[in-house]
């Protein structure tokens, strides 16, 4: 998903990249976007390498061989089948779905499992969640025990197949086969490794031609999906018809909490009881298409609430919203650090075939983060999908150009969901994040109102000068500033304007429209206000 397989040779600017990370952009208080690295200056490569880094900030090799060496299980086979499961990213994943437990580690142990390792390798089932060695030493154990039951030559790699789907909650045979020959044994037949971010091997697993002594897959000819024919139908039984007369109005975005295979094959278990129209897989390589999109998938456990949604379609309030969405499920976690551009473009162009097909607007209250819908028990597709990139390659699919000329920028509180050549907040840390009901995008910041220049500011860049619409979002409360002060810089100087933030929140309120140089802009909310009270920092909407 995010590494190089097969080699470690790169380019001196993907080294540099993945080495230098954030850099700051006009003082130590304020932090700059993620990258700044102009688009196209670096390769395909180039951010594969930076994004793995994000993934596997420490060196991991030794920890792996430290674990495997202690139970006796082969290393490449650790190794591999942490890839399949987290790309060797320690994760902290969720309940995604309702009856399936949480995965956690570099394994992606869930349930049962973490509590049998954890007694096997003599350490608490909360090491095993929070420690990668703990995890990896449970994984091991389990994976020696199984051995020992199964008789098998531990010195024989294709013979530990059956073993290594044990660590899986894969119940169905045929799918069971898919995930040893189409994500573990292939990992370790084409190789694979990874950088910290320092440009050191975070891990390293060497290509091995070894079969696995598992069955095939059934041979059987894979049709393509009835809605979407670069997908494979793999159809679910879970699901049932839509309500008449409400159609297809909204996608909503999730991450499957664990591996592509075993998503799948959760979705398709009639006794799971939960689906998706649709599985996206890590490399965006392939997808599954799993129910109908005339069909309702049962993927949102929640009624629909405009108020989270920026006020759109409040027509819709208290209907479950698996009534009127299609649900997009990817490979990976809401915690994962990042995500592959191969996933993104894949997943980009089905939505555009969706939206274009439905007649859905492409926009982010319509292409929806599942988080957003559910917010008291879910946050996928987490904090660090890219969202202003992800909706601009949806439009740029369906031919739409992500706006025209005069494009709309929305500068969001969380920089994964900014494109950083349009756009990116930089705050100082004296603020703090918030998660109340009524957020844009995934949460805020806010800071107590003091005499002091500390202000949050929202950059935008205008490719050409012009006059446009400067709109903020907050989140409402009692203790919120009734005077909280914007500065904008434009062409004519600067202009203070003042809200009360106690009012009028979780929607987009006009500051006013000014004349903007080309370039980059700039618009502060300073905390330098009246005491006593916290200012909120959210979102900003240059149209």
């Amino acid at each position: 998903m995010h590494v190089l397989r097969k080699t470690f040779a790169v380019t001196a600017a993907a080294m540099a990249l993945a080495a230098c990370g954030p850099q700051p952009e006009t003082s130590p208080e304020e932090t700059a976007p993620e990258s700044q690295v102009p688009a196209g200056a670096v390769d395909d490569a180039a951010r594969a390498v930076a994004d793995a880094a994000r993934r596997t900030p420490n060196e991991l090799d030794a920890q792996f061989t430290k674990a495997a060496g202690e139970f006796n299980v082969p290393v490449s086979l650790l190794k591999a089948i942490s890839y399949a499961e987290t790309r060797w990213e320690h994760v902290r994943g969720e309940e995604e779905f309702e009856g399936r437990p949480a995965a956690f580690g570099l394994l992606a142990l869930r349930g049962q499992l973490i509590t049998d390792g954890a007694a096997l390798a003599g350490v608490s089932a909360d090491a095993v969640r929070d420690e990668p060695l703990a995890n990896l030493r449970a994984g091991a154990a389990l994976l020696s025990k199984y051995a020992d039951e199964a008789g098998i030559d531990r010195a024989d790699l294709g013979a530990w197949a059956p073993v290594a789907v044990r660590l899986t909650d894969i119940s169905d045979p045929d799918i069971q086969a898919h995930y040893i020959h189409n994500d573990v044994y292939s990992v370790l037949r084409e190789g694979a490794g990874a950088f910290t971010p320092a440009g050191k091997v975070a891990v390293s697993l060497d290509a091995t031609q070894v079969e696995p002594k598992f069955a095939l897959p059934k041979m059987q000819a894979l049709a393509a999906g009835p809605d979407y024919a670069a997908s494979i139908w793999r159809p679910s039984p879970n699901y049932n018809a839509r309500p008449a007369g409400i159609g297809q109005q909204m996608v909503v975005i999730h991450t499957c909490e664990g591996g592509y295979s075993g998503c799948w094959s959760w979705l398709t278990n009639s006794a799971a009881g939960v689906s998706a129209h649709y599985v996206v897989n890590e490399s965006g390589t392939e997808v599954s298409q799993l129910v109908r999109e005339s069909s309702r998938a049962w993927h949102v456990a929640a009624a629909y609430r405009s108020s989270l949604n920026g006020g759109v379609k409040s027509n819709l309030n208290g209907r479950s919203t698996n009534d009127f969405s299609i649900g997009i499920e990817h490979g990976g976690y809401a915690s994962s650090a990042s995500f592959s551009t191969g996933m993104i473009n894949t997943s980009a162009k089905l939505t555009c075939n969706i939206t274009r097909d439905q007649g859905i607007p492409r926009d982010s209250y319509h292409i929806v983060a599942h988080g957003r819908l559910q917010p008291e028990t879910r946050t996928d597709p987490g904090p660090n999908w890219p969202w202003s990139t992800y909706i601009s390659k949806i439009r740029s699919e369906c031919g739409d150009g992500g706006g025209g000329t005069n494009p709309v920028i929305v500068v969001d509180s969380n920089n994964a969901n900014n494109d950083s050549s349009k756009g990116y907040i930089a705050v100082p840390s004296s603020w703090a994040r918030g998660t109340s009901a009524g957020y844009y995008g995934n949460d805020y910041y806010y800071a107590s109102t003091q005499p002091v220049s500390e202000p949050a500011v929202f950059h935008f860049h205008m490719p050409a000068a012009g006059s446009r619409t400067i709109q903020a979002w907050w989140v409402q409360g009692t203790n919120r500033s009734p005077a909280a002060p914007f500065m904008i810089t434009h062409a004519g100087g600067n202009s203070t304007v003042t809200v009360n933030q106690q009012t009028n929140g979780s929607k987009w309120v006009t500051l006013g429209t000014y004349n903007f140089n080309a370039g980059w802009n700039k618009v502060q909310l300073s905390r330098w206000t009246t005491e006593g009270y916290v200012v909120m920092a959210d979102a900003l909407r240059i149209q």
